[in-house]
């Protein structure tokens, strides 16, 4: 007889180590999901939304790309680079002044509103607000290309966005 209460205190031992065990497992993770949860609701989001993408090809096979981006979070964001079919984009112009309803129209060649980017210059979004940028010479676009995909990939600190879009033959511009 006294053997079987031995027995049983014996596993009366385990059973409550598990449940120590257990609990304090369960404490930790409802301690690290509250500190998570705090820490994220704390911190601003960066959030870009990249729309209104084309790249036209010229008759004589020059090529122009544009995208429109806007600041859709709650932080200042800077552009570092944007790609064209993973080949870095070096002739940027920019119009902080874009309408972000508005699409981008076709010119051969970027002039006022739109001002040049530095090569190596990164492209400073404030929250709210929308950059229209077009770039010269995009990768190796040419006139062969037309109808194909090709992808922007904006680069900031924090994220990529990609955008597809076809290339497209550039309209005719009427002289005045």
């Amino acid at each position: 007889m006294i053997q079987i209460l031995k027995n049983r205190r014996a596993l009366s031992t385990v059973v409550t180590t598990l449940i120590i065990l257990v609990v304090s497992v369960l404490l930790a993770s409802v301690l690290t999901y509250f500190a998570i949860n705090v820490v994220s609701t704390r911190v601003q989001e960066e959030s870009l939304s990249v729309t209104n993408e084309h790249i036209w090809v010229a008759a004589d096979g020059s090529a122009v790309g544009a995208i429109m981006i806007t600041n859709n979070g709650g932080r200042d964001v800077v552009i570092n680079k944007i790609t064209v079919r993973g080949q870095e984009c070096t002739t940027l112009f920019a119009d902080p002044a874009q309408v972000p309803t508005a699409d981008i129209a076709y010119v051969a060649a970027p002039a006022a509103p739109y001002v040049a980017v530095a090569a190596g210059e990164s492209i400073v979004l404030t929250s709210g607000s929308t950059v229209g940028v077009m770039m010269t010479s995009p990768d190796s676009i040419g006139i062969n290309d037309i109808g194909t995909t090709a992808a922007f990939t904006v680069f900031t600190s924090q994220a990529m966005y990609y955008k597809e879009t076809n290339v497209q033959a550039a309209p005719a511009v009427v002289a005045p």
